[in-house]
């Protein structure tokens, strides 16, 4: 059976894991803490992959790099993260054209124990299923969505997800940032 997924309102669980933030030789890697996150006073977009070394993750991956400095204008910190090692990470940085200018650290669940805890392990592989979490500078999860291995996320839509969220009103269907919201 598996695990209850980490849902809206709970709080995101602390963690110190291992990660790639860069490719340069010395500086590949840094430990990151969530308590590090909350203490920068922003959302936290975390969004996680199944494997490396695979082939629709990297369309994800890539997509969240470009609009990364959107994330940073909202406000947010953007963490993307898979089950995989710091080494399986960095190798798969210089390997791939597409990830060598990754502007965001990939975290290394490589214990799944953060993965288990949010409830997104996938059951037969241990890998993390295509999840996403908008959590508040409070540390509270706002937002959270799972594809299916085989599908890729829509990064437009987590934005216009954060842009709602950060309104702190009554958005309706389809809403845009810019556009009316409800007075109720």
């Amino acid at each position: 059976m598996a695990n209850k997924v980490l849902s809206l309102g709970a709080s995101f669980p602390d963690f110190n894991k291992k990660a790639v933030v860069s490719i340069e030789k010395g500086k590949e890697f840094y430990d990151l803490s969530y308590e590090e996150i909350k203490n920068s006073g922003k959302w936290m977009v975390m969004f996680w992959w199944p494997k490396d070394f695979t082939f629709v993750c990297p369309t994800e991956i890539a997509e969240f790099n470009k609009h990364n400095a959107d994330f940073a204008d909202r406000d947010a910190v953007l963490v993307g993260a898979s089950t995989d090692s710091e080494f399986v990470h960095v190798a798969w940085r210089r390997d791939h054209e597409d990830l060598r200018g990754l502007q965001f650290p990939m975290l290394a669940d490589t214990s799944k124990s953060l993965a288990e805890e949010l409830g997104i392990l996938e059951e037969n592989e241990k890998v993390a299923y295509r999840a996403t979490f908008i959590v508040d500078p409070q540390g509270i999860v706002r937002w959270v969505s799972m594809y299916d291995l085989n599908v890729g996320r829509n990064v437009k839509e987590v934005l216009r997800v954060l842009d709602a969220l950060q309104t702190d009103e009554l958005c309706p269907c389809n809403w845009q940032k810019g556009e009316a919201t409800i007075n109720a």
